[in-house]
C-alpha cells in the first residue's frame, strides 16, 4: 500500500513500472541521451498509460481528474481525489507511492569575466574559438517563469550555425504558439494545474515572463552577447550568459504572486515539465527553484531519473542563510550551487550635515546636500508603522518626503521597491541601512541611493532625530575591483539534514549576488535588463558552464561533468586568500568544493562516478524507500553503509564516532595510462589515512583506495575541515574537501510513531568505550490554538508582524529546563492547496528567532526556553474562512508514564552498535504527541532523539 495519502486534493501518484528513462528496453546507453520517438518508446508508453487508466477507473476516477499522466521522468499521474478515492487508490497494487502536491517558490555587471570565460586566454577562445560558439549542440532547459520573447538576449542567432544538424537530431519539443521561437529559444511550453497565473491579473496564461526571473535565470545561462545594456537609463556594460552559443528551451512553471510578490508553482507541475524537458531532448535543466525542504519528494524522483537519461541537473542551494541546516534541493544527483560575490565594487558615500562621511555601495549620481527625513517620520496618516519604515508604496507622505533625501529600513519589500516609494513621494534620494548585519548590495535604484550596514545607519538615525535640520549629500557612485568572491549571507548552508551531514552540499559555489541579465520589463518598471541576487542567480551560471563541458565532451554523463566542476573548484579568492563569508573563512558547508573555476574542468582527467543503482542504495540509507513493482526497492539494491559511502566527489562523515573508513573510485576519461597520488590533510584533531596512496589508472579504467578518519581529540558537535588532493605527475589536481563531525553517540535526531500503543527499536553507535543511559520526556499533548482565518491577501510582513484577517498571534512560553520546546501546523488539518506559514517572534518585539514557511500546511519551529509571539498566516486556502489550529508542546525532561525507552543501561564500545527499544500505550486517539529520548554516558548527556507519536 503506497504512503502519503492526506486527505482530499491533487497527488502525485507513481505508479508500478519503470518510466522511460530507466525503463530496461527504452533507457539510454552510456553516451547517449532518451529516444522517446522510436517505436519501442511510443509502444511503451502507450503500455503505462492504459496501466494508469485501469488503476484509476479501478479506484472511480474519470479522466477529467487527471491533470498529467507522466512517463519520462516518472510513471504515474497527477489527479485530483477525494479522500475516498485516494484511500482506494493507495490500496491498488499498481500504486507504488502517492506524495500531496506542494507549492514551490524561486530562490533570487559581467560575470564572465570574473569566471576566467572571456579574452585570448579564455574558455570560450581557447576551447571553442570565439563566445558565438560556446555551448554548440546543447540544449538548456529552463524550469522558471518563462522569458520575455523580445529581449535580445534571445534574439535569433547567426546562420548557417555549424550545429544545427545536431539540434535538429536530438530536438522533439514544441513552441508555444503564444510565443514565437527562433534557433535561440527553439521550444516553450507552460503549466498551470493549479491555476496560478490567474493570482495576478498581469500574468501571462503562456510562456511569456511577467515576473522576470524566469528571463534572468535562462539569459545568465544561455543568454547572447549583449553590448551596451542598461537600466533606469544608465548603460551597465556588456552582457552574456555563460553558453551564448547553447539554445534554450523554456518551461514555465512559475508565476507571480501578486499579494507577496514572490514567483511560486506546483510540484504537478514541475514533474511534468522534467518530463518534456527529456523527451523534448534538452542536455542541462536549470531549477533555480526550492522549498527550503531538504527531503526526498516527486520533483526528487523525476530528477533522480532525469540525470539517468543523461540530463545534468543544476539546483539553487536556497536563500536561507547563513544558518547551519539550511541547505535545499541536496540530492546527488543534483548539483546544489550555493552563491557569492564577484569582482566589481561600487563605492557610495552619504556625507551628513555634521560633516560624518559614512561609505556603502550604490551606483549612479551624486545628491547635493538635501534635508533628510527618517522613514519612520515620512509615514502617511493611518498608515501601518512598520511599513513607513520599510518604506512600503502608497506609506509615505508626499508632504513629509518632496524634495528630501529618506532613511529607509532594509527588509520585506524589494530594496527597488524602496527607493520607488520615495520616488513616488517626490524623495531625491535614500539612504538604506540594514537593520541586521547582511552583505551590502549597489542595485539600480529609482533615486540615487547609498546603501550602508547597521553602525552607519543607526548613527544616521542618532544625528537625524538630534539635529533641528537634518542635511545630508551622496557622492556619485564609483567602479572598482573588489575581493571576491565572499559567500552571501542569504546563501543557504550545509549540513544536509536528509543526510545527516554525511553527504556534502552544497556542492559548489558561482556568482549570485547583483548579477545583471534580462527581465522582463512589465515588472521592472520598463527596464529589459536589471541586477538581482540570489542562489537562483548562482545556479545558471552552473548550468551554462556545464552545458560549455558537455558541448566539448558529448559522450560525458552529467555525474562526470559535477565531477569536473567540483574538483576543478578553487577555495582561495582573487587576492589570495581564502574564499570569507565576510566575517570568517569560509568553510565547505558554505561553498561545497569552492568558487567554480570552468578552466579547470576542461583539464579534468579522472572522475568520481554514480548511477542509478547508487543513488537508489544512498535513498535507501538515508530512510527513503521507494517502491517498484517487486515491492520496496531497498529491498533489491541494497543499502550502503553510510551516506557517506556514495561515490561522490567530496566527503562528508556527519556524525563520525571514533573511526570511519570511506571507498572512492576514480574513473580515467582519457585514452592513456595514468598515475595519481594520493594526499590528505586531516581535519584539525583527526588523523587521516589514505590507502593505496598510489593510484595507476589504465585507459578507460578505474581505480579504487580507502581513506580512513580518526578523531584523536577533536571536539563533540562541531565540524572540522580537511582536504583530499590527486595530484597527476604534470601537477594536474583534484581537490575534494572533507567536512567531519565527530559525536559521541551517532543517534537519530526523531522518530515517528502511530497508534494509542506501539514500539518502535532505535539503532546508535558509540564514540566512547563505557556505559549508555537512557531517559525520557513525555509524552506530551499538545496545547491547541484555533483561529478562524481567511487567505492574507496584503502578505505576512516579516519586518513588522501584525495579526489580521489571514494572521492569528499566539503567545508561547517556553519555561526554563524544558527538554523540548516546539510550535507546529499540520496539513492533514486542511484541504488540499493549504498553505500555511509560521514565523516566530521573541514577545513584544519584531525580533525573529525562526520561521518555517514551506509550501504546504505542514511547518514546524523549535524554541528554546523564553517567551515568543508565534505567528501563524494563511498563505493560500481553498476554502474561507479556514480553522486554523495552532499546536505547540513544552516536553520536560521527565517521564510521563506513556514512554519507556529501554534498556535503561547498558555497555557500549567505541564505534560499536547498540539498540533502544521505545515503547508507548495509554494515548488518546487523533493527537499528535511529543517527547523526547536523552542518552548519557552516566556523567554528561551525549544525544537525544525526539520522538513524534500521531495517535
Amino acid at each position: 500500500m503506497a504512503t502519503g495519502v492526506n486527505g482530499a486534493g491533487l497527488y502525485i501518484v507513481q505508479m508500478v513500472g519503470d518510466p522511460l528513462a530507466t525503463a530496461a528496453a527504452t533507457k539510454p546507453v552510456p553516451g547517449h541521451k532518451l529516444d522517446a520517438r522510436s517505436s519501442t518508446a511510443r509502444a511503451y508508453k502507450s503500455q503505462l498509460k492504459s496501466k494508469q487508466d485501469k488503476a484509476l477507473s479501478r479506484a472511480k476516477v474519470t479522466s477529467s481528474k487527471v491533470v498529467y499522466h507522466y512517463d519520462t521522468a516518472l510513471n504515474g499521474v497527477a489527479v485530483n481525489l477525494t479522500a475516498q478515492q485516494a484511500t482506494t487508490l493507495a490500496k491498488d497494487p499498481s500504486v507504488l507511492n502517492m506524495w500531496k502536491n506542494q507549492i514551490v517558490s524561486v530562490a533570487t555587471p559581467p560575470t564572465p569575466k570574473f569566471l576566467g570565460l572571456t579574452g585570448n586566454g579564455g574558455v570560450w577562445k581557447q576551447q571553442f574559438g570565439s563566445d558565438t560558439n560556446a555551448g554548440n549542440g546543447i540544449i538548456i532547459g529552463d524550469l522558471d517563469t518563462g522569458y520575455w520573447p523580445e529581449s535580445p538576449s534571445f534574439a535569433a542567432l547567426h546562420e548557417p550555425r555549424s550545429d544545427d544538424a545536431t539540434i535538429a537530431a536530438k530536438w522533439q519539443g514544441i513552441c508555444d504558439p503564444q510565443v514565437t521561437c527562433n534557433n535561440k529559444v527553439i521550444g516553450a511550453r507552460w503549466y498551470d494545474s493549479g491555476g496560478l497565473a490567474s493570482v495576478n491579473p498581469g500574468e501571462h496564461h503562456s510562456p511569456r515572463d511577467y515576473d522576470g526571473h524566469g528571463s534572468h535565470t535562462a539569459s545568465t545561462a544561455a543568454g547572447n552577447h549583449i553590448q551596451n545594456a542598461t537600466i533606469n537609463g544608465a548603460n551597465v556594460g556588456d552582457l552574456a550568459g555563460m553558453a551564448p552559443g547553447a539554445r534554450l528551451a523554456v518551461y514555465k512553471v512559475l508565476y507571480e504572486n501578486a499579494i507577496n510578490t514572490s514567483a511560486q508553482g506546483s510540484g504537478a507541475d514541475i514533474v511534468a515539465a522534467i518530463g518534456d524537458a527529456i523527451t523534448d531532448g534538452v542536455d542541462v535543466i536549470n531549477y533555480s527553484i526550492g522549498d527550503d525542504d531538504d527531503n526526498f519528494s516527486a520533483v526528487e524522483l523525476a530528477f533522480l531519473n532525469a540525470a539517468a537519461a543523461g540530463v545534468f541537473v543544476s539546483a539553487a542551494a536556497g536563500n536561507a542563510g547563513p544558518g547551519p541546516g539550511t541547505v535545499d534541493n541536496a540530492m546527488p544527483w543534483e548539483a546544489t550551487v550555493a552563491a557569492g560575490t564577484f569582482d566589481q565594487s561600487y563605492s557610495k558615500s552619504v556625507t551628513l550635515g555634521d560633516g560624518s562621511t559614512y561609505t556603502g555601495v550604490g551606483v549612479g549620481p551624486a545628491v547635493p546636500s538635501a534635508p533628510l527625513i527618517d522613514s519612520v517620520d515620512a509615514g502617511l496618516s493611518g498608515a501601518n508603522a512598520g511599513l513607513v519604515e520599510l518604506c512600503f508604496s502608497g506609506t509615505l507622505d508626499p508632504a513629509k518626503v518632496a524634495g528630501k533625501e529618506v532613511l529607509c529600513r532594509r527588509g520585506s519589500n524589494a530594496r527597488t521597491d524602496k527607493s520607488k516609494a520615495v520616488q513616488l513621494a517626490g524623495g531625491v534620494g535614500m539612504i538604506l541601512y540594514n537593520a541586521t548585519p547582511l552583505e551590502l548590495d549597489a542595485d539600480y535604484h529609482f533615486v540615487p541611493t547609498v546603501h550602508v550596514d547597521t553602525a552607519a545607519g543607526l548613527a544616521i538615525k542618532t544625528y537625524i532625530h538630534g539635529t533641528a535640520s537634518p542635511t545630508a549629500s551622496q557622492s556619485a557612485g564609483t567602479v572598482g575591483t573588489a575581493e571576491a568572491p565572499v559567500v552571501a549571507a542569504f546563501s543557504s548552508r550545509g549540513p544536509s539534514t536528509s543526510s545527516g551531514g554525511s553527504l556534502l552540499k552544497p556542492d559548489v559555489m558561482a556568482p549570485g549576488v547583483g548579477v545583471v541579465a534580462a527581465v522582463s520589463p512589465e515588472n521592472h518598471s520598463g527596464n529589459l535588463y536589471d541586477a538581482e541576487s540570489g542562489t537562483s542567480m548562482a545556479t545558471p551560471h552552473i548550468a551554462g558552464i556545464a552545458a560549455l563541458i558537455m558541448s566539448k565532451h558529448p559522450t560525458w554523463s552529467p555525474m562526470w561533468v559535477k565531477s569536473a566542476i567540483m574538483t576543478g573548484a578553487k577555495v582561495k579568492d582573487n587576492a589570495g586568500n581564502r574564499i570569507s563569508t565576510g566575517s570568517a573563512d569560509a568553510t565547505a558547508l558554505d561553498m561545497g568544493s569552492g568558487q567554480v573555476v570552468p578552466k579547470h574542468s576542461f583539464d579534468t582527467q579522472l572522475v568520481f562516478d554514480s548511477g542509478v543503482t547508487d543513488w537508489l542504495r544512498y535513498s535507501c540509507t538515508i530512510g527513503v524507500h521507494l517502491q517498484d513493482s517487486s515491492g520496496d526497492v531497498c529491498d533489491t539494491v541494497g543499502f550502503l553503509g553510510s551516506p557517506s559511502d556514495l561515490n561522490y566527489p567530496s566527503i562528508a562523515f556527519g556524525s563520525l564516532t571514533g573511526s570511519q573508513q570511506v571507498t572512492r573510485t576514480v574513473t580515467n576519461v582519457t585514452a592513456q595510462r595514468l598515475v595519481y597520488d594520493a594526499r590528505a590533510a586531516a581535519p584539525a584533531g583527526y588523523k587521516v589515512a589514505v590507502s593505496p596512496n598510489r593510484l595507476v589508472i589504465p585507459a578507460h579504467g578505474t581505480a579504487s583506495f580507502k581513506l580512513t578518519l580518526t578523531r584523536k581529540d577533536a571536539a563533540f558537535g562541531s565540524y572540522g575541515f580537511g582536504l583530499l588532493l590527486l595530484v597527476g605527475p604534470d601537477g594536474r589536481t583534484l581537490r575534494s574537501p572533507i567536512a567531519a563531525q565527530a559525536v559521541p553517540l551517532a543517534a537519530p535526531a526523531a522518530v515517528t510513531g502511530t497508534g494509542t500503543s506501539g514500539s518502535q527499536v532505535v539503532q546508535v553507535k558509540a564514540g566512547y568505550t563505557g556505559t549508555l543511559t537512557t531517559s525520557v520526556g513525555g509524552l506530551m499533548a499538545p496545547v491547541v490554538d484555533s483561529n478562524s482565518l481567511v487567505q492574507d491577501v496584503s502578505g505576512f510582513v516579516q519586518a513588522a508582524p501584525a495579526v489580521g484577517p489571514g494572521t492569528a498571534k499566539t503567545t508561547i512560553t517556553v519555561p526554563s529546563g524544558t527538554a523540548v520546546g516546539r510550535v507546529s501546523t499540520f496539513a492533514s488539518d486542511y484541504a488540499a492547496g493549504t498553505d500555511v506559514d509560521l514565523f516566530a517572534y521573541f514577545a513584544g518585539t519584531s525580533s525573529e528567532v525562526g520561521l518555517s514557511a514551506g509550501g504546504t500546511a505542514d511547518e514546524s519551529i523549535d524554541l528554546p526556553p523564553g517567551t515568543y509571539d508565534v505567528y501563524t498566516d494563511v498563505f493560500a486556502t481553498p476554502t474561507a474562512p479556514v480553522t486554523v489550529n495552532t499546536y505547540s508542546w513544552a516536553v520536560p525532561g521527565t517521564a510521563s508514564g506513556n514512554l519507556t525507552a529501554t534498556p535503561t543501561s547498558q555497555s557500549v564500545t567505541n564505534t560499536g552498535a547498540a539498540s533502544v527499544t521505545l515503547t508507548w500505550t495509554g494515548l488518546s486517539a487523533g493527537t499528535h504527541y511529543l517527547g523526547v529520548v536523552g542518552y548519557g554516558d552516566g556523567t554528561n548527556s551525549v544525544g537525544r532523539t525526539v520522538v513524534s507519536v500521531n495517535s
